[in-house]
């Protein structure tokens, strides 16, 4: 009996330690989330988005011709064509000019619906659809390298922006686009990879998203190939 006190003080102290550890860990947690990563440095040209609409025009022609057609895109030609094409708020195109009414590359929507906005662990959660998750998009770059593509993301949560990196294959199945991420973190936070799969994969086959990424018709396959977006047509 005379041990009960001492062992008593002893869980005491552990616990106290485990709940300060605990809270040092949510806090480093949030810290880094909070803590927006550095933007990759890419390029935005007018004449390389202008040499991208050039490349499209001419894929679409070979096609009217019933010739094979493929659409190669460095890092500067897509991130200027996003740049011109996409609406985000705080961004401009890289002409200077308000957007044409133009649909975006097939690449688009993959770094917007990348946005972990659902949470994987509840699989009766409403997903958001794209129009929502771009909605709070702010700014979209993407680099490639080898066969993977590297987005960075800055989203609106709540009032706070905060970036999102997702490496991954991109490629198409059944008609689909089809995204695999590889890597992933939000803020200075590396994702797991278990929540990165499942937030990826339920946001990409959630009924809002699932006909928004199907490929247009002409469209046999999208992937990434030594550093260059090709898109290869029927």
């Amino acid at each position: 009996m005379g041990k009960e006190p001492s062992s008593n003080s002893g869980l005491k102290i552990a616990y106290k330690i485990f709940s300060w550890v605990t809270l040092a860990i949510l806090v480093v947690t949030i810290l880094l989330i909070l803590h927006k990563s550095p933007a990759p440095v890419v390029t935005v040209d007018p004449a390389a988005a202008q040499k991208a609409e050039q490349k499209f025009e001419a894929a679409a022609q070979a096609k009217a011709q019933g010739q094979p057609a493929q659409v190669q895109l460095d890092p500067t030609e897509l991130n200027s064509y996003l740049a011109q094409n996409l609406e985000l708020p705080g961004s401009s195109p890289a002409n200077g000019a308000p957007p044409e009414a133009s649909e975006p590359p097939s690449v688009a929507p993959t770094a917007a619906s990348s946005v972990p906005a659902a949470n994987p662990n509840a699989p009766n959660e409403a997903q958001p659809s794209l129009e929502e998750v771009q909605s709070s998009v702010r700014d979209v770059k993407v680099d490639m390298e080898g066969d993977l593509i590297k987005t960075y993301i800055v989203f609106n949560l709540h009032g706070e922006d905060l970036s999102l990196e997702l490496d991954g294959h991109l490629g198409a199945e059944n008609g689909y686009m089809k995204f695999q991420p590889v890597a992933g973190k939000i803020g200075s936070f590396p994702l797991p990879q278990a929540a990165l799969d499942a937030a990826v994969r339920q946001m990409m086959n959630s009924p809002e998203n699932h006909e928004k990424l199907r490929l247009p018709d002409d469209v046999s396959d999208i992937q990434v190939q030594d550093g260059q977006v090709v898109v290869s047509y029927k």
